[in-house]
């Protein structure tokens, strides 16, 4: 007989749970605070994104990169001189010349 009137007690004390304000529209769970996991995710990789993209987007525009991905023409135009001289095609003495020019002529244009 006790055994039924724990059990009983039991079922009435899960039976006033339920009704009560655990539970929000009959479902248990936070009500509408389940949107804010969602939302915390999404605004942390946003701000991830801004951070890191910002300074990824930055360091490329300093290794002469432009905003779509090209290289910019006088850094083309050195690394395609840095080639030639990797080749063998010029002499450093050559190489240091058309650099010069190359770099003084970039100046005057910006």
């Amino acid at each position: 007989m006790s055994t039924t009137l724990a059990t009983l007690a039991a079922g009435h004390t899960i039976g006033a749970h339920l009704n009560g304000a655990h539970f929000v529209g009959g479902w248990p769970g936070f009500g509408w605070w389940f949107l804010l996991i969602p939302l915390f995710w999404i605004l942390l990789f946003a701000l991830l994104f801004g951070i890191f993209g910002r300074r990824w987007r930055r360091g490329a525009m300093e290794n002469g990169y432009g905003p779509q991905g090209r290289l910019n023409p006088s850094r083309q135009a050195e690394v395609t001189l840095a080639e030639r001289f990797a080749k063998g095609d010029i002499d450093e003495v050559e190489y240091r010349a058309r650099l010069e020019v190359l770099r003084a002529n970039a100046a005057a244009a910006s």
